[in-house]
C-alpha cells in the first residue's frame, strides 16, 4: 500500500479530476492526501478523502492583490501571465514548505503542471513524480502545437520536418523567456531546500523526478503525438462533478423543469469564467427565446434557482446528471466540462474564453461534435443559425454517438491511479 500525495492548483476543472483519481487510489488500497488550495479542502473531505491546504483560497489571494474575484478573473482572462506572475510564483515558497512537511512519509507525488512545488519536493525527497496533464495543449508538442491566441505563429498539423522544427524553435524561445522571467525566484526556493538551480523551464519541461506523464483525456480528442515523453500514457477523463463533494442529487427545481418538457439547451461557463461572464447569459436567454427552446442557465451565482417560463437559471448542477438530458450544450471549453459534454453525447457549441479552452474547442470541432463561436461574437442573432444546424446535423449526431461509445469504455480515474501507484519505490514500501 503506497502513500500518495496528489497536488493540484486551479479551478474545479483542475480539482475534480484529482478527486476522481484520489478516490480511485483509495479504492485500490492506497493512502491518499490531496494537497490543494484552502477553498478546495472541504470538497475533498466531503468526497471521502484527506486534504491538506498548501495554497491560500481564491478569496484570500484576491484580498492580497487588492482585487475583487470578478476583477481578478478578468485579469486572468486578459493577461496570460497573470496566474504565474501574481499567484503561482508569489506563493511558491509557502506552498513548497507546506507540501514538504506533508510528504515526509510519502511514496509518490502526483502533481499538475501548475503545482510547481510538487517538482521541488519530489526532487528533494527522492520521490517519484507523476506529472498529471489535464489539458492536451500542455504537452507542448511540435506535432500538435496548441491552438490558442498566443500560439498563432506555430505551424498547426505540420506535415514536414520544416514545420515541426519551426515549432521546436518557438518552444526554445519560450523556454528562454520563461527562465528569464521566473528562474531566479524558483531557484531561490530550490536553494532553500538544498537543490541546485533548475535546468528546465516551468510548465514546459518535466522534472528529473518525473517517472510518468499521465495524460487525462479521452482519445476522442486525439491520440498522443509522436514526441511525447516515452513514459506518457493516455488514460481517459477522470470524472467527478459533485457540487458539495458528496453524492449530489439534482435540485427539485431542476428535476421538475426537466420533466416538464423537451430537452433544453444548457448554458454554462464552468466555475471560473463565470466570474467574468459579461453578457453571455443575457445572450443565452435571448437566443433560447428566439429559437423557441427551453434553456437551463448555470450561472455560478450563489442564488436560489429561478424559473422564468421556459428558462431555469441556477447556480450549478452536476454536469453528469444534466448534460445527458440537454438538446445541446453551450459551454466555455474547460477540460472538465468538455469531458462531461463528450460523455453525454450531445452536440456542443464552445465559446472559449482563455487558456486551453481554445485548443479544446479546436479538438472538439475536429472530432465533429461541436462548433465554435468566439466569445465576442456570441450574440443571439449570430448564434441562431449555428444552434439550429447542430441540432439537426446527422453527421454531428453520429460523431457524438461515437465519442460517447469510446468514453464509455475508458476509466480515466482508475487507469491514472494504477500508473501513479506503480511508481511507488519498492524500497519505500518495504520499509513500511
Amino acid at each position: 500500500m503506497a502513500r500518495v500525495i496528489p497536488v493540484t492548483i486551479g479551478s474545479l476543472g483542475d480539482l475534480h479530476p484529482f478527486i476522481a483519481i484520489g478516490r480511485a487510489l483509495t479504492g485500490q488500497g492506497h493512502r491518499v492526501v490531496l494537497a490543494v488550495p484552502d477553498d478546495g479542502a472541504a470538497k475533498v473531505r466531503a468526497a471521502g478523502l484527506d486534504a491538506a491546504p498548501i495554497l491560500p483560497s481564491y478569496g484570500d489571494i484576491c484580498a492580497r492583490l487588492g482585487m475583487s474575484p470578478g476583477g481578478a478573473a478578468a485579469r486572468v482572462l486578459g493577461d496570460a501571465n497573470f496566474v504565474v506572475d501574481q499567484i503561482l510564483i508569489p506563493s511558491l515558497r509557502s506552498s513548497t514548505a507546506a507540501l514538504d512537511d506533508l510528504s515526509v512519509d510519502a511514496d509518490v507525488i502526483a502533481g499538475s503542471i501548475f503545482a510547481l512545488a510538487s517538482e521541488i519536493v519530489a526532487e528533494k525527497r527522492g520521490l517519484p513524480l507523476a506529472s498529471v496533464v489535464l489539458q492536451a495543449m500542455t504537452l507542448f508538442s511540435a506535432w500538435q502545437p496548441p491552438t490558442a491566441p498566443r500560439f498563432g505563429i506555430m505551424r498547426h498539423r505540420p506535415h514536414t520536418a520544416i514545420g515541426r522544427n519551426w515549432n521546436r524553435m518557438f518552444y526554445a524561445l519560450a523556454r528562454v523567456a520563461l527562465r528569464r522571467r521566473h528562474a531566479r525566484q524558483i531557484d531561490d526556493v530550490r536553494a532553500a531546500h538544498g537543490l541546485p538551480s533548475s535546468r528546465g523551464a516551468p510548465m514546459l519541461d518535466h522534472s528529473p523526478a518525473t517517472g510518468a506523464v499521465i495524460c487525462c483525456w479521452s482519445q476522442t480528442l486525439g491520440k498522443l503525438p509522436p514526441d511525447v515523453p516515452h513514459r506518457a500514457v493516455l488514460t481517459g477523463f477522470p470524472f467527478f462533478d459533485s457540487e458539495s463533494g458528496a453524492d449530489d442529487e439534482l435540485a427539485i427545481e431542476l428535476r421538475t423543469f426537466l420533466a416538464d418538457g423537451p430537452p433544453p439547451l444548457v448554458f454554462t461557463l464552468g466555475s471560473f469564467a463565470v466570474a467574468s461572464a459579461g453578457h453571455f447569459y443575457d445572450e443565452a436567454a435571448a437566443l433560447s427565446r428566439a429559437l423557441g427552446k427551453r434553456a437551463v442557465l448555470l450561472t455560478g451565482r450563489p442564488v436560489p434557482p429561478r424559473r422564468d417560463g421556459d428558462r431555469l437559471t441556477m447556480n450549478y448542477a452536476p454536469h453528469s446528471a444534466v448534460f445527458p438530458r440537454a438538446s445541446a450544450i453551450v459551454h466555455h471549453g474547460g477540460i472538465g466540462t468538455t469531458g462531461q459534454a463528450l460523455r453525454a453525447g450531445r452536440p456542443q457549441i464552445v465559446v472559449p474564453h482563455f487558456g486551453d479552452q481554445f485548443d479544446n474547442a479546436a479538438r472538439l470541432e475536429a472530432s465533429g461534435v461541436s462548433a465554435t463561436i468566439h466569445r465576442d461574437r456570441f450574440k443571439a442573432d449570430r448564434a441562431m443559425s449555428i444552434v439550429s444546424r447542430i441540432l439537426t446535423d446527422p453527421a454531428m449526431a453520429d460523431a457524438t454517438g461515437r465519442a460517447t461509445a469510446i468514453i464509455a469504455k475508458e476509466d480515466g480515474a482508475a487507469e491514472a491511479a494504477r500508473h501513479i501507484a506503480a511508481l511507488a519505490l519498492p524500497s519505500h514500501l518495504a520499509s513500511r
